[in-house]
């Protein structure tokens, strides 16, 4: 079977890789948007990423105003800044969504993720992994005599270290939230 003729730009690892060959470079941006927190909402701000092939790195969503039935969709996204223009131009033409920032764009922000790990273990595993907990600062939210339940907030990085760390003493799963993030200030 012959290989493969691939344009400039495409990849043979997926058909949602449409690179423009005509990029200078990527970036990571963290997007705010205020919704209306109703039934299929969020599918129609998914469905505009994965429609287009733009990736969504996290995604957070929770009502944040519930006399208004307004919710805040945190979404962490990658892509050349012409794709971010888009991706927030087609944001702020969708009629549930109230609000759009980009808090990469407008200055400095808080961004933390909370993780959950379970770690299984006895012994010396058991005692090193409590010590890089408290190196971590995770806190221990359920023990048993074979298992922890380790909570941690941090940037993604953070979770990320511990996660490698405790993978040779018995990481067993994880759950992680995502990134919720605010701008800092006044505004």
């Amino acid at each position: 079977m012959p290989p493969l003729k691939l344009k400039k730009g495409s990849s043979k690892h997926s058909a949602y890789d449409l690179k423009d060959p005509n990029a200078d470079y990527i970036e990571r941006h963290t997007l705010a948007c205020v919704v209306s927190n109703e039934a299929g909402v969020l599918a129609r701000v998914i469905g505009l990423f994965s429609g287009r092939g733009y990736n969504i790195e996290s995604l957070t969503v929770a009502e944040v105003d519930h006399e208004g039935h307004r919710s805040r969709i945190t979404v962490v996204t990658t892509g050349t800044p012409a794709v971010i223009t888009q991706i927030k131009a087609q944001l702020e033409r969708m009629v549930p969504v109230y609000d759009v920032h980009d808090l990469t764009e407008e200055g400095a922000s808080v961004e933390r993720e909370l993780a959950l790990f379970k770690v299984k273990g006895t012994g010396n595993d058991r005692i090193e992994a409590l010590r890089l907990a408290e190196i971590f600062r995770a806190n221990v939210v359920d023990s048993t005599l074979e298992s922890f339940i380790f909570e941690m907030t941090g940037h993604s990085e953070k979770i990320d270290a511990f996660a490698e760390l405790m993978r040779p003493l018995g990481l067993v799963e994880q759950a992680r939230t995502g990134i919720a993030a605010l701008s800092r200030g006044n505004e």
